[in-house]
């Protein structure tokens, strides 16, 4: 059985934080190659939030809910361990920081084959396609007032 946590990088053990960093890194930098620096400061930040998922004691799935201003939450380093991979698992992580950021604007930068998957929580694109460590990305966001499938908050019908 799998189990959704979401909790402030600090309040973690250290065993479960590198298990979430490890994970991160073998998506992003050993298997799709990107040699980057990911301990970059923003998962200490004032209101930053790990989101994982565990099966039998494994961390199986990451993201990460940052704030880039008051009422623009900024979503990143979503990594499924491959064995877990076409699960719902993304998925589930995606709707639970969607549902944590409430109705605040949502951005991320999207690795560009995932666009049309981003678009179904309400995601779009916001400027050009550009590459992040050779791996083509977009920039998105999902205007506030949505809740996490995207519907409509503000009470207005968007005419």
């Amino acid at each position: 059985m799998a189990d959704l946590h979401d909790a402030p990088l600090a309040s973690l053990d250290a065993v479960l934080a590198y298990r979430l960093l490890a994970l991160r890194a073998a998506v992003f930098v050993v298997e799709q190659e990107c040699a980057y620096l990911d301990a970059d400061g923003r998962d200490l930040e004032a209101g930053a939030v790990q989101l994982w998922i565990e099966a039998d004691g494994e961390v199986i799935a990451t993201t990460r809910l940052l704030w880039d201003a008051p009422g623009r939450a900024r979503i990143g380093r979503v990594a499924t361990a491959a064995a877990h991979r076409r699960r719902g698992h993304a998925e589930a992580l995606l709707r639970h920081a969607l549902h944590l950021a409430g109705a605040a604007e949502v951005v991320l930068d999207a690795q560009s084959y995932l666009q049309g998957w981003y678009e179904r929580f309400g995601f779009a694109v916001t400027g050009p396609e550009f590459l992040d460590d050779g791996i083509a990305h977009v920039p998105m966001a999902r205007a506030a007032g949505q809740d996490g499938d995207g519907a409509d908050l503000s009470g207005s019908s968007g005419h």
